[in-house]
């Protein structure tokens, strides 16, 4: 039976269209589950959006709209956008779903019945646009000399009667679960940070409003609807059918990963982890949260105008090669920068110039001069052999490795080498001479090119899975041998290749017209 993996990202908050972050992290879990099911595990990848909070009522009203009106309209943007951008979810949850409701207030009842809410009256400090409370000694002071959370947001002073959570009471309970499971947290960097701040102590969480109504129901107490991250949380679960005993829960949960950005660590590492403690649900394995992209080394925001439209990248690029860049540009736990002339760059040496180029010449070269098949019976020489085995160490060891690690960068950088040396390769064997000279030695060097070429569309197509498609088609590798045990057990070099139809999959790129060209 196959090895069960659950991967979720967070669910997406839907006050505005989707901008590139969203586009980032849903790419990198998309990569991650693409690449476990080619490693033959049984995988379960979950995303959406998290339609709940006074941030999303607030928004509705300003545009003269319901609540439910706008996160209709704009849930609808994200599913748009993940389909453009190749994305293969098992599900695509909404927090206003019929079942996330009853799996909410399921989860409410069972930290109720464990004696860890309580109602009581909340006065502190509360910032609408990160949905999050803070203490005073957290708070920094504007260029005007105003309060601001810790994210530079504005905060307000909130007075009402709420339901608090003991949070207090898991303190120790959560130190111990970070220094018995030191993966719980990925990076470290982050796992350091949450330490940090539970070891300063933990105040108990309101985790109620009655000031507006647009949420989950609090059971049995009447005016009040849930705090916005009891709710979305709860959505890990609700997607295998919590609170019944269902087949998904049994072997999907506890899931293995939840990757978030950075600015919701907190409430993934230390509220979530408390919520489940108390309900007496099993944690996740892991939580890894990413940097941010910034957008020439700046945060993209409203005010700047400098936020992109992941949907004018695709329609400038391509899908695969914005993939390629995201995870290829810079490491995946830290803030990365990208440009147009960096994605431009990026995929014209490495995509086009590099691996699209050696397929494309390889491919063609067998199509034109060989009849569009060859079986190749010259003997192995060394050099083809260590070329096959550089390849092969890349595709079905380094890559996969760093992947099962989350460095995207590291593993397309070994990948990368591999193209290389292909590349190399063929320049020193010289096949269109070898044509003249010696056409066994050839067919025998087209032949060994060929094997490597399905090794490395085989390896990389988590990240580029339509241009990989295309190059494997062309080799006519049946669809049995696109996984990456195949990497180990079949050698297409050594029987009868045949190719059809092989057609550039990466043209080189322009930049687009006011991003420093024409």
């Amino acid at each position: 039976m196959a090895d069960p993996f659950y991967l979720t990202t967070a669910i997406h908050y839907p006050n505005g269209k989707p901008h590139i972050g969203h586009a980032y992290e849903t790419i990198a879990a998309d990569v991650l589950a693409r690449f476990h099911r080619l490693m033959g595990r049984d995988v379960r990848f979950q995303t959406g959006t998290d339609e709940h909070g006074l941030k999303m009522a607030q928004k509705a009203r300003d545009l003269g709209k319901t609540p439910r009106e706008l996160a209709d309209e704009m849930s609808g943007h994200f599913r748009d956008l993940f389909d453009k951008l190749d994305i293969k979810y098992d599900r695509f949850i909404r927090t206003t779903d019929d079942d996330h409701y009853r799996a909410s207030q399921a989860i409410w009842q069972a930290m109720e019945a464990n004696g860890d809410l309580y109602l009581d009256r909340y006065e502190g400090w509360y910032s609408v646009r990160d949905e999050a409370y803070y203490a005073e000694s957290e708070l920094i002071e504007g260029e005007g000399g105003e309060k601001l959370s810790p994210q530079g947001t504005p905060v307000e002073w909130t007075e009402e009667e709420t339901w608090f959570f003991r949070l207090s009471a898991y303190s120790d309970k959560l130190l111990a679960l970070y220094e018995e499971n030191p993966d719980f947290i990925r990076p470290e960097s982050r796992r350091n940070e949450v330490m940090r701040f539970v070891e300063g102590g933990l105040r108990d969480l309101s985790v109620s409003r009655t000031s507006f109504d647009w949420g989950v129901p609090v059971p049995g107490s009447e005016g009040h609807v849930m705090y916005v991250w009891v709710d979305a949380l709860t959505n890990y679960l609700t997607g295998l059918g919590y609170p019944d005993d269902t087949p998904e829960m049994a072997k999907y949960w506890p899931a293995d990963l939840h990757l978030v950005g950075k600015d919701i660590t907190r409430f993934h590492t230390v509220y979530w982890p408390a919520f489940l403690m108390s309900a007496g649900i099993a944690l996740p394995k892991q939580v890894y949260a990413h940097g941010f992209l910034l957008n020439k080394g700046q945060k993209e925001s409203k005010s700047l105008g400098n936020v992109t439209d992941p949907a004018e990248l695709i329609e400038a690029y391509g899908v695969d090669v914005l993939r390629y860049f995201l995870l290829r540009e810079f490491s995946f736990g830290q803030d990365g920068s990208y440009s147009h002339e960096a994605i431009v760059n990026r995929a014209n040496s490495e995509l086009a110039n590099s691996f699209g180029n050696l397929a494309q010449r390889v491919m063609s070269f067998i199509a034109k001069n060989c009849d569009g098949a060859i079986t190749a019976e010259a003997p192995v020489e060394q050099v083809d052999d260590q070329l096959r085995a550089r390849v092969r160490q890349a595709c079905a060891v380094e890559l996969p490795g760093q992947f099962e690690k989350l460095a995207f960068a590291a593993g397309l950088e070994a990948w990368m080498q591999a193209v290389y040396a292909c590349n190399a390769y063929v320049d020193e064997q010289a096949p269109w001479a070898l044509r003249k000279t010696d056409p066994e030695r050839m067919k025998r060097v087209l032949a060994t090119l060929c094997g490597c070429i399905r090794d490395l569309a085989v390896a990389v197509a988590p990240v580029i899975p339509a241009a990989s498609e295309k190059i494997l088609d062309a080799l006519t590798i049946p669809s049995e041998q696109r996984d990456y045990a195949a990497l180990s057990a079949n050698d297409p070099s050594m029987g009868t290749i045949t190719v059809e139809n092989p057609k550039p999959v990466f043209p080189r790129l322009e930049l687009p017209a006011g991003e420093g060209g024409q």
